[in-house]
């Protein structure tokens, strides 16, 4: 099975089949903002005007049904660390924003869990038994730290979920066609994955390319995870449609994952 491109009121936004409550994968198209940020920015830190990304939002929340007020996110740091989130961390993005966490896992109806890419690989969770969900930010450094695992064992043991029952959505980021890394990343991806890293590595020369996607499939298979579907989209291929921090060199706004119980 594959994503779902959709389209409401102009906001366009990528779906997983699997992952039966509302989400979304969203992309650069359908917001206001200008320049480099054209136009579908979420990036509160990156020199947007404050009111043209607020309406971004606005739109975004409008398009998928949910309330701005829901929407709960954190400081990114390329960690590991899955916060819990609960109905007292929803009130707005400037409430949420100010906790350091690269995952986050919920139970609460209503709180919409949104992690920023632009590049990274953003990962979202749902568990329809227990009605549980996660979104996770993962670069390669969090990748090779297993985030992914440790995301889906925090749902074990906060909310009782069975990896059995938890179903996966790897969404667009930059593809093994397009990331090129030095040998230090490679060596992380043998060292997060003996025996199962070469067919996430390929090498030229001294360059290695690496397919982050991969790597975060096996993991979530190494911790039970069996329902699994990949977007076959490299951000930085598709730079019209979403944000690549490498093919923009950082010059640029920001997308999301959104996943809401």
């Amino acid at each position: 099975m594959k994503f779902k491109e959709n389209n409401k009121n102009g906001v366009v936004f990528m779906t997983s089949p699997n992952i039966n409550t509302t989400h979304a994968f969203t992309t650069r198209i359908g917001g206001v903002s200008s320049g480099i940020f054209e136009s579908l920015n979420l990036a509160q830190r990156a020199g947007d005007d404050h009111e043209k990304v607020r309406e971004n939002y606005s739109r975004l929340c409008s398009a998928l049904g949910i309330s701005i007020d829901d929407l709960v996110c954190s400081t990114q740091v390329h960690g590991t660390y899955i916060r819990v989130i609960t109905r007292e961390d929803c009130g707005g993005l400037l409430k949420s924003n100010s906790h350091q966490a690269d995952g986050l896992i919920t139970k609460t109806p209503g709180a919409a869990l949104l992690v920023f890419t632009a590049d990274c690989v953003p990962i979202l969770l749902y568990d329809p038994v227990q009605n549980a969900a996660a979104a996770v930010h993962a670069g390669w450094r969090s990748t090779v730290a297993n985030i992914t695992g440790i995301a889906v064992q925090k749902m074990e043991t906060e909310f009782g979920c069975s990896h059995s029952d938890i179903k996966a959505a790897i969404g667009p980021c930059i593809s093994k066609c397009c990331f090129e890394t030095d040998a230090d990343v490679a060596g992380a991806v043998r060292g997060a994955l003996p025996g199962n890293a070469e067919d996430c590595l390929t090498q030229h020369g001294s360059k290695y390319m690496v397919d982050l996607k991969e790597v975060n499939r096996i993991l979530l298979t190494q911790a039970g995870v069996t329902d699994i579907i990949v977007s076959d989209e490299c951000t930085s291929c598709l730079d019209n449609k979403y944000w690549s921090h490498r093919k923009t060199q950082g010059n640029r706004g920001s997308q999301a994952a959104v996943i809401v119980i």
